[in-house]
């Protein structure tokens, strides 16, 4: 019984473990292609990739309430599919009554599978949820890395507004190895972030 216990992990453990996310097989069979034409690289090794995803969430009323920063890392994890971490200031701002160590917001940091799998649900599911949405900016950071920012975490269909009716921005930045703010735009436009056109 053991033995045959055994087995049926093993066999679990390895279809776990071939699973490829349909974003990294699009990467490896029609991306990476496309982008070694199209800057003419001489070595697969020269075509940038993501390497990680992070989200942030920043919520304001979390120095009157730390509540609400535990119900934002519990929204942001069933966003991202993985355990959040609560984030607090590096300094005191008197302004805002913030003092250094004070819970206000929240953080996750996706990588492989789980960041393929929830840019594909960002860009089919989430973004086009949008009201009347034609695009997101394609400002890059000037270091081949992109931020994206959205006004509203409700946008997301694992929040559900009945239970929390508190709104949220959010900020996605997508870090990829790219030297250059071009290539980072090639890269995740293939991907198939929608950025906006623009008419000539």
């Amino acid at each position: 019984m053991a033995a045959k216990k055994e087995k049926t992990v093993a066999v679990q453990q390895t279809v776990s473990a071939g699973y490829v996310p349909t974003l990294k097989k699009t990467y490896k069979e029609q991306i990476v292609p496309a982008l070694t034409k199209q800057f003419s690289y001489s070595t697969v090794m020269q075509v940038p990739k993501l390497v990680k995803i992070t989200i942030n969430e920043g919520v304001g009323d979390a120095t009157a309430d730390k509540k609400i920063v535990e119900e934002a890392a519990t929204e942001l994890s069933a966003i991202a599919g993985q355990k959040a971490v609560i984030t607090t200031s590096r300094k005191d701002i008197s302004n805002f009554k913030l003092r250094k160590g004070m819970p206000i917001g929240a953080k996750v940091t996706l990588r492989d599978v789980k960041m393929y799998e929830f840019l594909e649900r960002l860009i089919r599911v989430t973004l086009p949820r949008i009201r009347d949405f034609n695009g997101i900016a394609e400002k890059m950071d000037g270091q081949g890395n992109y931020t994206l920012g959205l006004k509203e975490q409700i946008i997301f269909p694992e929040i559900d507004i009945d239970k929390n009716p508190r709104i949220h921005g959010l900020e996605i930045t997508f870090v990829t190895t790219a030297k250059t703010d071009e290539e980072a735009y090639a890269l995740l436009k293939e991907f198939g972030l929608p950025f906006k056109k623009h008419n000539k």
